[in-house]
């Protein structure tokens, strides 16, 4: 199939700036940039319409940033606890994934979607994970997530002290048998 024509209404991460002309899969237009209105068909019409509003969704953009911008200043080094259960290696029974980030930063006050959790992979271990997100497609910030399996090992891992223990700190195994029959010998 050919590449589809689409104006950007907005910048796109790893495809473009707002107001350029983009080619992209049919597929990434039909199921996410039209759908979500970051972009429409480059057809006649609508080179001429977003010509003319250009400097509306422009100045739009510019706010929605100065925006973003002030709430990431606000909420700089935000830090959420997500308490879960875990096995004494510090693996997760489950995972913590970007719905569970989403929901943990709007109870901080930082109200986000799951869709701007930028999280490459879910969470799977103990400790502390830096997590983008997304406030505008322009501006992104850090959040904490400290996970843990009480509110005291949160504390503890946010001092910076080891929860899970070292595999070299396996206790100590006596003798083992016909040992002491050889050191009895010599």
């Amino acid at each position: 199939m050919a590449n589809v024509e689409l104006i950007l209404l907005q910048r796109v991460e790893k495809l473009g700036q707002m107001g350029e002309v983009v080619k992209v899969k049919p597929g990434y237009a039909r199921n996410f940039l039209l759908p979500q209105a970051k972009a429409v068909r480059a057809t006649k019409a609508n080179r001429e319409r977003f010509e003319r509003e250009r400097s509306q969704l422009e100045a739009q953009n510019l706010k929605r940033r100065d925006e973003a911008e002030r709430i990431a200043e606000r909420v700089q080094g935000l830090s959420v606890t997500l308490i879960r259960q875990a096995g004494d290696s510090g693996s997760l029974y489950g995972s913590v994934s970007a719905r569970d980030i989403s929901e943990a930063c709007t109870a901080a006050g930082l109200g986000i979607e799951r869709s701007q959790v930028l999280l490459q992979n879910p969470i799977k271990t103990l400790g502390l994970s830096k997590v983008r997100i997304a406030l505008h497609p322009e501006v992104t910030m850090d959040v904490t997530v400290n996970v843990a399996r009480s509110p005291e090992e949160a504390e503890k891992q946010s001092r910076g002290e080891a929860v899970v223990a070292e595999k070299d700190e396996a206790p100590e195994l006596g003798p083992l048998f016909g040992q002491e029959e050889a050191a009895a010998q010599a």
